[in-house]
């Protein structure tokens, strides 16, 4: 038996790994005990995604409702399946963070505590298993806001005097002596373990520094996933709020498909101990400006939306993934989903559900 573990199974990038696996005749075993509506409230339930897995996969999808931090419940599950794990996609995470700070100790035990728990039981259950860890550009700090950028009018860009950053940033930069957030230090503490276990215990690990997944799975909430969240503003008149930066801050955004199909060509040929920056890169990006104005298209409403200073702590003003080096490791990966293509997905996807909750409101 050919099984694929995934943590947060119920979540954005977990449930569109179990779907692709799943279609690829693997069994997956889920783990996912909806800390997200611990985290961000009822609304954020992933509850509904977990029950459309086992309806539409039946035995394929075997869920655990488990904390990874728990680490007796965890043994048990890798000791059930032992060498048949062929690989594991780690996307379970507190995920904000805005809520980091109002939590450090939670916010660290669930990002770095909980990621060694896994690792630790990949290597005494299953070592030649593949392990790949959805990490965040986070781990960079604020390091970016010292590039040299112009403003626009819609967007900060990167000076045309600095061309080494057309594609985006790569791995080279630095993730040392900058402002993190909290939820950045308990990623990098994460991310630097994954690296270790590759390097110092020879495992098949790799590290993706994602900016902004999405997808129309996505549960958006107003601390995380802002293009599903923004969308969702738009079509039922709730208000949204910019922080800071003339709400031109730029952010690539990668659909979880792309980034899932980018999980798949690693397992197909594993390194060991690898990081990569991924990404919409230029191919998918927008600033806050622009993606308002993109929503506001496609839903044919305005948004109601406001401006507030300062910028949140640790926010970057710009940031675009030069995916390059993931690219000349695996050619046969490419983009597929602009954000436009990612919009428009979320608002026709969701346009019942919204419609719904404006009948309901009135």
């Amino acid at each position: 038996m050919n099984i694929i573990i995934v943590t947060g199974s119920a979540g954005l990038i977990g449930s569109e790994a179990v779907q692709f696996f799943c279609d690829k005749g693997y069994t997956v075993v889920g783990i996912d005990n909806n800390m997200r509506q611990v985290f961000f409230s009822a609304d954020a339930s992933t509850k509904w995604n977990r029950d459309r897995l086992l309806q539409c996969y039946g035995d394929r999808y075997i869920h655990h409702n488990a904390d990874i931090r728990d680490q007796e419940v965890i043994s048990n599950i890798f000791k059930t399946y032992n060498q048949d794990i062929r690989l594991i996609i780690h996307t379970a995470a507190q995920p904000s963070h805005d809520w980091a700070a109002k939590d450090p100790s939670i916010d660290f035990s669930v990002n770095a505590n909980g990621t060694l728990v896994l690792l630790e039981n990949t290597r005494q259950s299953c070592p030649n298993a593949v392990f790949t860890f959805c990490s965040t550009n986070k781990v960079y700090g604020d390091t970016p806001n010292n590039l040299p950028l112009v403003e626009q009018e819609l967007r900060w860009e990167i000076a045309e005097t600095h061309s080494y950053y057309d594609r985006g940033i790569d791995e080279s930069m630095s993730i040392d002596q900058f402002k993190h957030s909290l939820f950045g230090a308990s990623k990098v503490a994460a991310d630097i373990l994954v690296q270790e276990y590759g390097r110092y215990f020879g495992m098949r690990t790799a590290v993706f520094r994602g900016g902004c997944l999405t997808d129309p799975s996505h549960s958006g909430m107003k601390l995380h996933d802002f293009l599903s969240y923004l969308m969702g503003c738009t079509m039922t008149g709730q208000p949204y709020q910019v922080f800071g930066y003339k709400g031109k801050q730029v952010r690539d955004n990668i659909h979880s498909f792309d980034l899932v199909n980018a999980f798949y060509h690693f397992y197909q040929n594993p390194c060991r101990g690898e990081v990569y920056n991924i990404g919409g890169s230029r191919f998918s990006n927008c600033s806050m400006l622009e993606a308002i104005q993109y929503c506001e298209a496609i839903a044919d409403k305005k948004l109601n939306w406001s401006y507030a200073e300062p910028n949140r702590i640790g926010d970057h003003i710009w940031w675009i993934s030069d995916v390059q080096k993931f690219k000349d490791h695996y050619p046969d990966w490419n983009l597929t989903y602009t954000v436009k293509d990612i919009l428009e997905e979320i608002f026709t996807t969701n346009i019942g559900r919204w419609c719904q909750d404006m009948v309901l409101s009135h």
